[in-house]
């Protein structure tokens, strides 16, 4: 017998500006690291006016995390320096490997009416990983499979493996799930979760039902974020209006958090060394200088 997972909270995603001046909203990454473990942020970047974010993210370092990029409206022009240089257009994805460091930069276009919309998920990496050597994959839209479901939802699987079919991301060291579903007013969505795992909803469009528990349902609604309780499954129905959302699980780490801006380690030390050599110049671990080529 299935045990459904109760919503255990909701939080609406804060405006925060980042990068240049790139106005967004930050739907994780704003409370205790260990809550989402391993999940660390989710930011959710979009508009219809281009000065809100044309200034983009310039050159900056990682390390420790690996980045998902998922576009949905409008391009962003990336480089890094592993020498790596593209454009992610509408539905293609970016999992980058920070690893031991890399210098980076997305510079966010919109489409042709301004418009630009797309998410940042960042992902920990445990201890033994940290400092891996750097890696970039990139994922074009049509090659995202996209599955419908009884019950009327309409499933991209960008990570992990659901209903028997891969992602198409691969290789990912923290293993997770990470869907964008489509569901349809009194549709409704099911997914298996493994006991212990994180799991959570993040909606960007419309809205859904949750369960919380004795026959009750809460309502999560465009920019809410709601974390699930124990279970080894996730049901969710849609609102009068439907929904669209990400859907994200994955194993917790549970180590310890040194987090500073761009860079996550395990202790304040490793931390500390990574700004030091940040400054000294020594920060890359490759023959990359930090440049596209």
């Amino acid at each position: 017998m299935k045990t459904y997972r109760r919503m255990q909270k909701i939080v609406t995603a804060r405006p925060v500006t980042e990068g240049a001046g790139v106005r967004l909203r930050r739907a994780i990454g704003l409370g205790s690291p260990e809550e989402f473990d391993p999940f660390l942020l989710l930011d959710d970047f979009r508009s219809d006016t281009p000065s809100d974010y044309l200034a983009g993210f310039p050159w900056h370092p990682h390390r420790g995390i690996e980045t998902v990029t998922y576009v949905l409206r409008g391009t962003v022009e990336h480089g890094d320096s592993t020498g790596t240089k593209g454009t992610i257009g509408a539905g293609d994805v970016q999992w980058m490997t920070a690893g031991s460091g890399i210098f980076h930069r997305e510079m966010p276009k919109g489409d042709g009416a301004g418009s630009m919309h797309g998410f940042q998920l960042w992902v920990n990496l445990p201890a033994g990983h940290k400092m891996t050597d750097p890696r970039y994959r990139g994922v074009a839209a049509a090659d995202i499979p996209v599955l419908g479901m009884e019950g009327g939802a309409e499933v991209r699987v960008i990570a992990g493996e659901f209903a028997g079919v891969a992602g198409a991301v691969t290789e990912v060291i923290a293993s997770p799930l990470y869907l964008d579903v489509r569901l349809p007013a009194g549709g409704t969505f099911e997914a298996p979760v493994r006991m212990g795992d994180t799991a959570f909803v993040y909606v960007h469009e419309g809205e859904c039902l949750l369960d919380a528990g004795d026959d009750r349902t809460v309502t999560a609604r465009n920019r809410d974020t709601a974390l699930f309780a124990d279970g080894d499954a996730v049901r969710i129905l849609g609102g009068s209006s439907g929904a669209r959302f990400l859907f994200v699980a994955g194993t917790p780490l549970g180590e310890p958090v040194a987090w500073r801006g761009p860079i996550v380690m395990n202790t304040e030390e490793e931390l500390r060394k990574a700004w030091e050599e940040l400054e000294e110049g020594t920060f890359i671990k490759s023959k990359a200088d930090g440049k596209e080529s």
